[in-house]
């Protein structure tokens, strides 16, 4: 007989509750431990379903748990409701109610991610960690800096060779400078840490067609594209280049109620938030460069200013990756030149030899000649594009017009 099986998962047990027949019953705790898990699994039937929800130890779980059961459902925290709103909240009612809601089939439900991408998002989440901590030194250096009423650095980086020369030069009390050493000294461990899983990143984005396709995007780079590919995973997921753009959370809220009009305000900002920074930095630079993009850009920046201009080019980012990954194509604008010297780029930081001397394939870039070329070539499109767009207006919805 089919059986629906709730867990409510915390760190060190979960709750169980068990669907059978219609009839839902509270089976106590198992310990999250993998021996533990290890004995729960071994008593689930072929028919067996189980439900549990997304945090912090769910893929280890569900991993342990697959081999078992007919299936492994993780709910979307933010969808079951049921439980969310919930006026008695217990342990065993989260895990009645995601039984029963398996039971309904009425349990909306996240991509369980691979090995290779569960073991890539950590990758990503480490180097956003340690890039915080590079930030946060850098920062205290220069409180350090303020409050003794020191002038900026001349040099265009204080960390460089030229600025710690400078720095080694200023008057500081005794415990400040002992406070800007220790600072820095913690700042070149990390600086170290980040070249090493750099390294490690480029040498595997080196074996991957798709984060190479979507470095041919101006404004994209091996961590913007490894980033993308890491949180999205399985492009083919998304039916849609709108379902993408929602994953991300760049989609505006909409409020629409009975024969009102539909009202959109902000991003909904759902996702993961360090992939939409991703994507705003891309449509900074994306929107610098000759092109489609940079067209797309200013006419967005002349009638709503360049803060929602910059958060649509993202937008217009992310629906340009759906489209390149989904198609096998790369970036129809790309600049030849700039996209040789990023794959150069990838493969120096991948601790491949640096060939000096020799003429590489990134050698076009360094000449004018050629980057006049195809900057000439990518402002063709862009007045193209202008072109195209010149009578286009505003949609308005049919609630406005009367329609």
């Amino acid at each position: 007989m089919r059986r629906c099986i709730g867990l409510d998962v915390h760190r060190d047990f979960a709750q169980v509750a068990i669907w059978e027949g219609g009839v839902v019953r509270d089976a106590g705790r198992v310990s999250t431990s993998p021996e533990a898990l290890r004995d729960f699994a071994e008593l689930l039937g072929p028919d067996d379903e189980v439900a549990l929800e997304a945090t912090m130890n769910t893929s280890a779980i569900a991993a342990l748990l697959a081999a078992h059961c007919q299936r492994v459902v993780v709910s979307n925290p933010l969808k079951t409701r049921a439980i969310a709103e919930a006026k008695v909240k217990t342990d065993k009612v989260d895990a009645r109610v995601l039984a029963e809601l398996l039971a309904a089939d009425y349990l909306p439900s996240v991509w369980l991610a691979d090995d290779n991408t569960r073991a890539l998002r950590r990758q990503v989440a480490r180097r956003v960690h340690i890039v915080r901590q590079r930030t946060r030194l850098k920062n205290q250096v220069q409180a350090v800096l303020a409050r003794n009423l020191l002038p900026r650095c001349p040099a265009a980086d204080l960390f460089g060779h030229k600025g710690r020369r400078w720095l080694a030069t200023q008057p500081l009390p005794d415990d400040e400078a002992v406070t800007v050493a220790a600072l820095l000294r913690q700042l070149d461990f990390q600086g170290e840490e980040l070249r090493l899983l750099d390294a490690a990143l480029a040498e595997d984005a080196l074996r991957r067609p798709d984060v190479l396709r979507l470095m041919t995007i101006p404004g994209v780079d091996m961590a913007v594209a490894v980033s993308l590919v890491a949180t999205v995973g399985d492009f083919s997921r998304f039916s849609s280049p709108n379902k993408l753009v929602s994953y991300f959370g760049l989609n505006p809220k909409v409020r629409q109620s009975g024969g009102l009009p539909a009202v959109h305000g902000h991003i909904s900002k759902q996702g993961r938030a360090y992939a939409r920074g991703m994507l705003v930095e891309a449509a900074w630079v994306a929107s610098k460069a000759p092109g489609p993009l940079h067209a797309y850009y200013e006419r967005i920046k002349a009638r709503r200013g360049f803060q929602i201009a910059v958060v649509a080019t993202a937008r217009k980012l992310a629906v340009l990756c759906w489209h390149l990954i989904r198609t096998d194509t790369d970036y129809a604008f790309a600049r030849p030149s700039l996209t040789a010297k990023k794959h150069r780029a990838l493969e120096l930081r991948a601790g491949h030899p640096s060939r000096r001397g020799q003429r590489g394939t990134a050698a076009a870039y360094s000449l004018r000649d050629v980057r006049n070329r195809e900057r000439a070539v990518l402002e063709h499109a862009e007045a193209v594009y202008n072109h195209l767009v010149a009578g286009w207006q505003p949609q308005r919805s049919r609630a406005m017009t009367g329609g």
